[in-house]
């Protein structure tokens, strides 16, 4: 029987990385392809333990339905990392279900979204859905271009979605000097931005840039996420907003999932009360760090001439760039039988996508296999920059 589907659902499509991340599941494959934080950075006896007080204090009310907004002691938690009201915070269900919720609250059929570019291409799925018209805007080696933000660029924009922190795919950190003129421009325009902010905290160095929310709280819808920092699988996330913002996203909250798990928000609160963050994220950022260089040391000694790559300074990920010409969607089929993986750029372009792009995801993979997989992939890389040359002088 064939059953009748919305046009919404006919438009949705399944994520590039997902499906990736399906090959990856065999053994053998050394994956560069999914974004997942290191188990080993999980505080699993910090955890084990909150656990067994939430059960030992209040084991009923862990279990029991709770506030749409959240754990309140959670959420004063994050208020005064952030220097906000704790009015403006609400507790999702990951950061995934705060794209969502934004989507739903500001997006019509046909609304003009900003975009980087490239852009997370999670944010691009759960956008998608409600029909936007995406407009990109462009970027360099330093990430977005607050001059290119002008009159004629940003008619009519409901917001600017941007990740000024170790942007996944890039990696890249926006400096301070465009975080004061992008703002001052957004604001200028009157542009609504969306800062999705889930590796602010992994600098390797620890330093830390101010956020465009701490720049201007009235214009900005900020993004967090205790997956990269504590673990993904708590599912917890938060959206700080400017107050009428706030009170429709948490309608929209109330229409999705009534409201996040309680128990899980009790446990993160557990772990997190007594300064655990400030302990924990140091052991992090020294792991990640480690993961970088071991991947950045390999491409130098692996990568043909003319594969260029950046060096982060935070965070999970290497944006690779091949000569003009190459497709790294459809080198990855090879890649695979040669059992490495990784996720091909162009899936993160919200228009015109540059096929001679990668993302290389570096902390989950042992240091040995860093060096093989890279190593397999620079013979593979050689090999189609070769094939590209014979083609164009035959």
């Amino acid at each position: 029987m064939t059953w009748a589907i919305s046009r919404r659902a006919q438009q949705l499509t399944s994520s590039a990385i997902r499906e990736i991340l399906k090959v990856t599941e065999r053994p053998e494959v050394i994956s560069f392809a999914g974004g997942l934080p290191s188990p080993a950075s999980f505080p699993v006896a910090a955890m084990e333990a909150a656990t067994a007080r939430v059960f030992a204090d209040n084991p009923a009310a862990a279990l029991q339905y709770a506030a749409t907004e959240g754990y309140l002691p959670l959420r004063e938690f994050i208020a005064k990392r952030h220097n906000v009201g704790v009015e403006r915070v609400l507790i999702t269900t990951g950061s995934q279900q705060a794209l969502d919720l934004i989507a739903k609250v500001l997006i019509d059929p046909g609304s003009k979204v900003l975009v980087e570019t490239p852009s997370y291409l999670g944010a691009l799925q759960a956008f998608s859905l409600f029909e936007p018209e995406f407009t990109s805007v462009p970027t360099d080696e330093k990430g977005l271009q607050p001059e290119a933000l002008t009159a004629a660029l940003t008619a009519g924009a409901r917001f600017l979605y941007a990740l000024p922190n170790f942007q996944n795919p890039t990696g890249r950190r926006l400096p301070l000097e465009r975080r004061q003129a992008l703002v001052a421009r957004a604001k200028e325009l009157g542009v609504l931005i969306v800062e999705d902010d889930p590796y602010g905290e992994l600098s390797y160095t620890g330093d830390q840039l101010p956020t465009l929310l701490s720049m201007n709280p009235d214009g900005v819808i900020y993004m967090g996420s205790f997956s990269k920092i504590l673990a993904p699988g708590l599912r917890l996330g938060f959206v700080i907003a400017p107050p009428e913002l706030h009170f429709k996203l948490c309608q929209a909250k109330q229409a999705s999932d009534l409201h996040t798990p309680t128990f899980t928000q009790r446990v993160a609160y557990e772990t997190v009360r007594d300064g655990l963050l400030e302990r924990h994220i140091p052991t992090i950022r020294e792991l990640y760090g480690k993961q970088c260089k071991v991947m950045l040391d390999a491409l130098a000694r692996h990568m043909p001439e003319g594969v260029s790559w950046n060096a982060p300074e935070g965070g999970m990920f290497i944006w690779v760039q091949l000569p003009q010409g190459l497709d790294s969607m459809a080198i990855l089929e090879e890649a695979v039988k040669r059992n490495v993986a990784y996720v091909p750029g162009a899936p993160f372009y919200a228009s015109n996508p540059q096929r001679n792009t990668l993302r290389l995801a570096f902390v989950t993979v042992p240091p040995e296999r860093i060096e093989q997989g890279v190593a397999i992939l620079g013979t593979l890389f050689r090999e189609a920059i070769t094939a590209a040359s014979q083609a164009r002088a035959a």
